[in-house]
């Protein structure tokens, strides 16, 4: 992902509260399609030790993106027979909501 050819803003300052709490504003939540319910995943990337970046996504498009990148290796490994230890598990190489 090239981070320099996509729009890079800061959208909101949010407080955190003594409970771990914080609020995405309205207009965030609208942009983005967070609608009460959705689940995010916070993703973080650690950096000499300390935590620098964190990302909040919907959790289906980090599913679709481990799809993306580890479907066709798990259906090859799968056609291929590797990785099978003889189970009767028949979704081996699916990966499932």
């Amino acid at each position: 992902m090239d981070l320099f050819n996509r729009s890079l803003r800061v959208d909101a300052v949010i407080s955190v509260d003594d409970r771990g709490q914080m609020v995405l504003p309205k207009d965030v939540r609208q942009r983005a399609g967070i609608n009460p319910g959705d689940k995010l995943a916070l993703v973080s990337y650690e950096s000499d030790g300390c935590v620098c970046c964190l990302w909040l996504m919907k959790t289906e498009q980090l599913l679709g993106s481990v799809r993306e990148s580890l479907g066709p290796l798990m259906s090859a490994l799968a056609a291929s027979g590797g990785g099978e230890d003889g189970g009767g598990d028949t979704d081996k190489g699916e990966i499932n909501e």
